[in-house]
């Protein structure tokens, strides 16, 4: 058995997901930081495998990862924690910026990345002329507020998007991901009030790909590409024919899909 973790975090403070040697970055990795809280809860070392890398800057509302001893250990009893009231023991653990949303059991065969069917992100902005000061760090400031047609425009570009294809255009250049094709099952634009939302679902995700899906609906909003430019840089399969990547800052893992609904306890 493993102990299959929901996680929400706020990742200003870190350098991504991934454990990295502490040299190259001055941020620590969460990885790093949740192995070591888990390790001094249970008194034993432990291994912590995530869903998913995410960049330095990038949040997290529903991200899973799976906990289990890192030695040799009973399967079926090395948790001595009933499932749902961990996170009561790893309060004093963990950082005022990382939390236990939900726990549930998992076979040993299960695997928080490989498992998974599919994601979604939600990429938050703001088009205020006032700095909001409760969105620092959480939105992307856009530069100056949206004309009245912006989030339409954004909303035409979003609908060329969806379906199975070769996104390549909306990969980071020097990626050395060999076969760019996914499907994006979902993509909507929402404005509410000041914060321009968007929410994207799809099998698998290319290395900034909502970053730039993000980027690119901006600079249609602003006049920068027309909506059909979307349908002329996925055609081309070319990524300077797509629009800017947007900051990590607004981006959030909001859930994983593992085929089934996960039981969830959070006691």
């Amino acid at each position: 058995m493993k102990l299959l973790l929901k996680l929400m975090f706020v990742g200003t403070a870190y350098a991504g997901w991934q454990a990295q040697d502490d040299s190259r970055s001055p941020k620590p990795s969460l990885q790093r930081i949740l192995t070591a809280a888990f390790s001094e809860c249970f008194g034993e070392p432990m291994r912590v495998t995530g869903c998913s890398r995410t960049d330095a800057g990038v949040h997290a509302l529903g991200y899973c990862a799976a906990v289990e001893p890192e030695g040799p250990h009973d399967p079926e009893d090395w948790l001595r924690i009933p499932v749902g009231k961990v996170h009561r023991a790893m309060a004093r653990f963990l950082p005022d910026d990382i939390a236990l949303a939900g726990e549930a059991s998992v076979p040993d065969s299960f695997h928080p990345r490989y498992s998974a069917v599919g994601k979604t992100y939600v990429y938050r902005m703001t088009d205020t002329v006032w700095r909001d000061p409760f969105e620092a760090g959480g939105a992307w400031r856009l530069p100056k507020p949206l004309l009245s047609d912006g989030v339409d425009r954004m909303k035409e570009a979003a609908a060329r998007i969806p379906g199975t294809r070769d996104f390549t255009a909306f990969m980071a250049a020097g990626s050395k991901i060999a076969d760019a094709r996914r499907t994006v099952t979902s993509l909507s634009v929402e404005r509410r009030e000041h914060v321009i939302l968007l929410t994207v679902s799809a099998d698998g995700f290319l290395y900034h790909m909502v970053r730039i899906i993000a980027g690119t609906l901006a600079d249609c909003a602003y006049g920068a590409m027309e909506p059909e430019d979307v349908s002329a840089a996925l055609e081309a399969r070319d990524r300077s024919a797509a629009g800017r990547t947007a900051p990590a800052c607004g981006l959030y893992l909001a859930s994983v899909d593992y085929g089934y609904p996960v039981p969830w306890l959070c006691l």
